[in-house]
């Protein structure tokens, strides 16, 4: 293998076939489910980070769809049976000593199941956004536990907007 310079990139490539060994994010997804206004958390069980605390999610075998990644996520990890609801948001992991991923976490709610810790967790819980466990496993789930608090602010705030307008002028 020798050093090559691809689009600005330094890359590794065979001098004799051309391979480029090209160093690319592996795909990770999870879901993010609620219940009561608090989300779903599971300790992690194994290295890279043990003990701390994950939005259950992991990474894409080879041929798997990200969609059917989250939810069998899901079940190893909680126990539950979850249905997507949507796409959350894309998050770049660049924390993780194993390799660099790209996270796909989509909203899901509960369909079935036991919540039971399993696969690679140890503890699974539900917590109140503005007081989670602590340490969070990888900052990638940190922005996205961020975003998704956001959002609950946000969207309380127009909310009350909306009520404010209905009960303005009334009394």
């Amino acid at each position: 293998m020798r050093r090559i310079v691809e689009h600005g990139t330094p890359r590794r490539a065979c001098p004799d076939c051309g391979f480029i060994a090209y160093r690319n994010p592996v795909p990770a997804c999870g879901v993010l489910v609620e219940r009561g206004g608090k989300i779903l958390l599971a300790r992690r069980a194994h290295e890279p980070r043990r003990d701390a605390w994950g939005i259950p999610a992991g990474f894409m075998e080879y041929g798997e769809h990200p969609e059917s990644t989250a939810v069998r996520e899901a079940l190893e990890e909680t126990g539950l049976r979850v249905r997507l609801t949507g796409l959350f948001g894309v998050y770049a992991g660049r924390d993780d000593p194993r390799t660099r991923a790209v996270l796909i976490l989509y909203k899901a709610r509960v369909v079935g199941g036991r919540l039971t810790a399993g696969d690679d967790a140890s503890e699974v819980g539900y917590f109140d956004l503005d007081q989670l466990p602590d340490p969070i496993a990888f900052h990638a789930h940190v922005e996205a536990l961020d975003d998704l608090r956001r959002g609950k602010r946000a969207a309380r705030r127009v909310r009350a907007a909306r009520v404010g307008k209905r009960t303005k002028g009334k009394g």
